[in-house]
């Protein structure tokens, strides 16, 4: 049997994916221009459209702030505001993209794993597990500080990894990370362009991350989907990342796809993963679900997308997400 189509591949996730996105576009557009604000939009994750004005009025900002902001701010919809804006303190929390980085090294046992793992496709659902953890850290929507060129942040023997980082450029703001342990090495280059839409920010990452196992020399690339941030000034700031995350393995061709399911009106489809891991002939092997802010799960599958019949759906990984990854001062070790 052939390959599936790739509008096919998707199993039987494919008609979920696709209604949640319409769903999603429903509701952006369902709560625009509330206020007598030109070019708001006002999301209630939890609510649908008649909670926008009432979601409006809550958040971090107090009346006046938020409507001197607005008047300095939305002239700028539109463009890339990665370093051209200046931010009030009071949405930052005390820490720097730096130190944000090394974040992702919060389960990095799953790298490990991955480099244990004969299995080349369980390789993949170990490594994009990892690669997933991070995302539960996006629930505080505190901005970190922009480093000063040259500003290193360095973590030492953080269960047996060091991380090293560097700002490497200050307009537009980049920054390059290193890690590794006796399993793995990790190099991160981060940069990201953004598009402000008035209450919203698209983030597009286009910088480069990339992981080697080293027991057999398998390099990993990762393509993480966009990010948007609701409710900037009006409402309560949330993240949601639709969209697609690509795990490649450059040395063998297979990869991992995962689907990043928008938010919809009463939180519908929230925090959902899911897709598959394929083999380099853009054949389904395992399927993957789960929610990032919890554990992910996986389980054998046949060409079409369907879980393999005497094979059970295991979860694993990362359940310990809000004790460890909330306390992010753990990760504050040593700072040069």
């Amino acid at each position: 049997m052939g390959s599936p189509k790739k509008n096919e591949s998707k199993g039987f996730f494919a008609a979920m994916t696709s209604g949640l996105s319409l769903f999603s576009n429903a509701m952006h557009r369902s709560v625009n221009g509330i206020l007598g604000y030109e070019g708001v939009e006002v999301i209630n994750p939890e609510g649908g459209k008649e909670d926008a004005e009432e979601e409006a009025q809550r958040g971090r900002w107090k009346q006046d702030e938020r409507e001197s902001y607005w008047k300095m701010m939305h002239k700028y919809i539109g463009s890339d505001v990665t370093s051209m804006v200046t931010l009030p303190v009071l949405i930052f929390e005390p820490m720097t993209m730096l130190q944000k980085m090394a974040e992702l090294m919060e389960y990095s046992y799953l790298l490990d794993q991955a480099d244990e793992c004969e299995d080349p496709y369980l390789r993949l659902v170990y490594a994009a597990s990892w690669a997933i953890s991070v995302y539960y850290a996006y629930q505080r929507t505190w901005k970190p500080f922009n480093p000063i060129l040259g500003e290193t942040y360095e973590m030492v023997n953080h269960g047996g990894i060091t991380f090293i980082s560097e700002q490497v450029s200050h307009h537009p703001p980049m920054s390059a990370g290193h890690s590794e342990n006796e399993h793995f090495t990790y190099d991160v280059t981060s940069k990201l362009k953004t598009k402000f839409l008035g209450n919203s920010l698209d983030v597009y990452p286009v910088g480069r991350t990339r992981v080697t196992l080293k027991r057999d020399g398998v390099v990993l690339d990762l393509v993480p989907p966009p990010t948007k941030v609701n409710n900037l000034i009006f409402g309560r700031t949330w993240v949601d990342s639709p969209g697609e995350m690509i795990m490649t393995n450059l040395t063998t061709g297979d990869k991992v796809v995962l689907y990043f399911q928008p938010c919809g009106w009463f939180g519908t489809g929230r925090y959902e993963v899911d897709g598959y891991v394929y083999n380099a002939d853009e054949e389904p092997k395992i399927l993957m679900t789960g929610k990032w802010n919890e554990s992910m799960s996986y389980q054998p599958c046949d060409m079409e997308g369907e879980p393999l019949q005497g094979t059970e759906l295991k979860r694993f990984g990362m359940l310990l997400m809000l004790q460890k990854m909330t306390n992010f001062s753990t990760l504050i070790l040593h700072i040069k």
